[in-house]
């Protein structure tokens, strides 16, 4: 065999997973969430992980989980050989599986039981636009990080196709408009209320509020779901913040 077969499997492995094909994959288990959500959430905890990985070894590190509900994200890192704890305010949530994750504590990502740079690395998926205060969140998950850790973070942008959740796009219109269609479409509430359990969260103002901390630096940030060369797009103002969709940030603890 090729000393340089090992190099050459990296190399596609690298581009099936940060291409335009992985994209497409990903896109396609989206549209099955509803009636396939294992299958979804499996695979995003998969791809997640991944990209936490492209930054340094998991095997034997402590992974905070925060906001993980049932807990596809801890089961992914816990296969990558982590020690990864699950944090989640919602009883309802982390038992949206058979049962919860061994381990897991019903709590609040704002005052995390865990001590001050205990994590190697700290991470929430999807989290931020569920809550009133998302730099209280980051704060938070900032402390429990040490020095040289990973912080991970990911959000759906309010302006992004998809930032009214189930009632987009009308959330384009306002999101008393998006409830009220919803609502009379499917006979049912929506399962997010603006202002109660969705925030709009901005690409722009989070980008600047980070880059003005001293205790992290920015060492990506790019759409989640696009491939790596649409990077770019968060460095377009205005067009960023419909375009990106999901904001993908790995920050590293300083100090």
């Amino acid at each position: 065999m090729s000393l340089l077969a090992p190099i050459r499997r990296h190399r596609v492995d690298q581009a099936a997973r940060s291409g335009l094909l992985r994209s497409v994959r990903l896109f396609r288990l989206f549209l099955a969430e509803q009636t396939d959500p294992e299958k979804f959430y499996t695979s995003l905890a998969e791809d997640a992980v991944w990209q936490v990985a492209e930054h340094g070894g998991l095997d034997g590190q402590t992974v905070v989980d925060v906001g993980g509900g049932g807990g596809w994200f801890t089961a992914a890192f816990r296969t990558r050989g982590a020690n990864c704890y699950l944090f989640e305010p919602d009883p309802v949530e982390l038992c949206l599986r058979t049962a919860a994750p061994a381990g897991a504590v019903v709590a609040d990502g704002y005052w995390l039981p865990v001590r001050d740079g205990a994590a190697d690395v700290a991470f929430s998926s999807n989290v931020l636009e569920h809550v009133p205060d998302p730099m209280g969140l980051i704060e938070e998950m900032i402390r429990v990080t040490r020095p040289g850790g990973l912080v991970y973070l990911s959000f759906t942008n309010w302006y992004s196709p998809w930032g009214g959740h189930e009632m987009s796009p009308w959330h384009y219109l306002g999101p008393g408009y998006a409830a009220r269609r919803y609502i009379k479409r499917h006979r049912r509430e929506p399962k997010h209320e603006c202002g109660v359990n969705l925030f709009p969260v901005h690409v722009g103002p989070m980008l600047r509020a980070l880059r003005a901390r001293p205790d992290v630096e920015i060492v990506e940030a790019r759409p989640r779901y696009y491939p790596r060369w649409c990077r770019v797009l968060v460095r377009l103002p205005v067009v960023r913040e419909v375009a990106t969709w999901n904001l993908m940030l790995i920050m590293r603890r300083v100090g």
